[in-house]
């Protein structure tokens, strides 16, 4: 499996938990990696760091969103088109806690799937907020 593919896989789940309580999500990612497309062929090792992706940008929630509020101004969270807000979670924790992943292979994988998942506007606002996101932390 890909980089492209885990970070597809890991947006996933994180989307998922969007919809779900705490207490479901250890369930949700059982029937993920039992049902989801493409996981077939997954090994346990990669299914292993798919979670672990996952799980550390669960941890790291509360620091993500506060950033990515204060780079998206005018945009409440709870309002914000859930896609795209997934995926600002885990390009921003890419760029902040992966330093296998440069800056901007995340931005660029971020809009990526922005283009296939969100709606028009998302791939030029997920690449606006990590712009901002980018200059604050004095990034090239």
């Amino acid at each position: 499996m890909t980089r492209r593919q885990q970070r597809e896989n890991v947006f996933k789940l994180l989307f998922d938990k969007t919809f779900y309580r705490e207490e479901e999500h250890a369930e949700q990612c059982e029937l993920f990696f039992a049902y989801a497309d493409g996981l077939e062929e997954s090994t346990e090792e990669e299914q292993a760091a798919i979670a672990g992706r996952v799980k550390a940008v669960l941890a790291n929630l509360p620091e993500l969103d506060s950033a990515i509020a204060a780079a998206s101004e005018g945009w409440d969270l709870d309002r914000m088109n859930r896609v795209d807000l997934t995926l600002l979670r885990l390009a921003y924790y890419e760029m902040e806690y992966d330093a296998d992943i440069p800056v901007k292979v995340a931005i660029n994988e971020a809009v990526e799937l922005a283009k296939k998942y969100g709606g028009d506007d998302s791939p030029s606002f997920i690449n606006g907020v990590l712009a901002k996101l980018v200059k604050k932390n004095g990034e090239n």
